[in-house]
């Protein structure tokens, strides 16, 4: 089959779940930068119009940097189009907004969570984060069977989880909701990963990011903030809640700071350790303190970004690497094709933790650059320092299992050595 004139599916949530396409990703890259995909029914959810899928670093940037011509207000940021009667409420969070677009006010918006997400606070958590990798890890080694555990179920979900509820300042009975409303929302394209679907009367599963299903997270929300004011502390909902957002604003708040806060490290520390056993010399770099932590962490978060898409919509008639796109056209960038063009990165599969420069887009770029890198780094550098002080060089004792979602790029399964000497 001529190169030229394939177009490989990269939309199907269920390819992900056996891998990242990279050969695909690389196939678009060459032949096809701005390619179009059909977006058919799969496991009951509806067919979508089709898209435009954006592969190479350089367009993917120019996309999520021009907020005027690629909107995230239009059709809100996920590739399969919400419902036309919850795009109102979707548009309440700075998420899907644009700078001076709509009713939004995302620059104020993003001014006070930035005020509320400050580095000072951040790094005040990084003895109690550093406690935590300590405990969990020596934890999944002493419980160890046959000297290999799970590190999702051991380590990397809970150090996620309460590393954000601790930053959010969530009472520890309450934390587990948190977890189970991640897992809901993110995971419900995953049969084995997410609760069975609710159905709407049409017998179509509902929307997770519908208002019908985020009810109870938004009660939490509005009792949470109200607890804060009146017994108020140095954490994130503190300020939150003394910040003067409306009722709305302040809900949407609390579910884009669970949702993405909880699994941007959820995602990306179980991903890197993947990584590092799979390349033995490149942890024997870190290991011996060849490689700086922090450059480590840019360079697994490379390779294994916490989010595989992000959809803008068309706000007028454009062009882009030659290709007309009209004005209301779904427009994708996938990160995990970015971070390995090419034309930006040398030799992109090889695992090069000195890398540097890095420009890597796993944390967004433009107006929408992820708020919480800082702590997600912190959290991500402190985990592979306190691994490498404790624990034998990751090996994988079983297979590994994927996330089926084209969102998440998720490890659900992760099981490792954990007996033996640190080295």
């Amino acid at each position: 089959m001529d190169p030229a004139a394939y177009v490989p599916d990269v939309f199907d949530p269920r390819i992900y779940g056996a891998g990242i396409p990279y050969a695909s990703y690389r196939l678009l890259r060459e032949h096809h930068p701005v390619a179009w995909q059909e977006e058919p029914e799969i496991a009951g959810w509806p067919a979508g119009p089709g898209f435009w899928a954006v592969t190479r670093h350089a367009d993917v940037v120019r996309v999520l940097r021009d907020h005027a011509t690629y909107s995230s207000w239009l059709g809100a940021t996920q590739i399969r189009d919400p419902d036309p009667a919850d795009l109102p409420f979707l548009r309440r969070t700075m998420l899907n907004q644009d700078p001076r677009r709509g009713a939004g006010d995302h620059g104020r918006l993003r001014r006070l969570v930035s005020r509320a997400f400050t580095p000072a606070r951040v790094d005040a958590f990084a003895g109690r984060v550093r406690e935590r990798a300590r405990t969990l890890l020596a934890a999944a080694r002493d419980g160890a069977e046959d000297g290999a555990a799970d590190l999702v179920r051991t380590v990397t979900d809970e150090y996620a989880l309460l590393n954000l509820t601790d930053l959010l300042g969530v009472p520890a009975a309450d934390r587990g909701l948190l977890l189970e409303w991640t897992v809901r929302v993110i995971g419900y394209q995953d049969p084995e990963d997410a609760p069975a679907p609710r159905l709407g009367p049409d017998g179509k599963p509902l929307d997770p990011r519908s208002p019908a299903l985020l009810g109870e997270m938004f009660s939490y929300a509005r009792e949470l903030a109200a607890h804060k004011r009146a017994h108020p502390g140095d954490d994130v909902m503190t300020a939150l809640a003394e910040a003067g957002l409306d009722p709305a604003e302040l809900e949407m708040f609390f579910f884009l700071l669970t949702v993405a806060g909880n699994d941007t490290v959820r995602s990306a520390a179980p991903g890197g350790l993947l990584a590092l056993a799979g390349d033995p010399d490149a942890y024997r770099q870190l290991g011996d303190g060849r490689v700086p932590v922090h450059t480590a962490v840019d360079e697994l978060l490379r390779v294994h970004p916490p989010v595989l898409s992000f959809r803008r919509t068309a706000a007028v008639d454009t062009e882009l690497a030659g290709q007309p796109i009209r004005a209301g056209d779904k427009v994708v960038v996938f990160h995990a094709s970015a971070n390995h063009d090419e034309r930006v990165f040398t030799d992109p599969g090889r695992l090069d933790l000195g890398r540097t420069p890095n420009p890597h887009v796993s944390f967004g770029d433009g107006p929408h650059v992820c708020l919480g890198a800082h702590f997600a780094r912190l959290q991500l550098g402190v985990l592979y320092e306190e691994w490498r002080a404790a624990m034998p060089a990751p090996e994988l004792a079983g297979e590994p299992r994927r996330l089926v979602s084209n969102f998440i790029n998720g490890i659900t399964r992760l099981p490792l050595r954990v007996s033996g000497r640190p080295g």
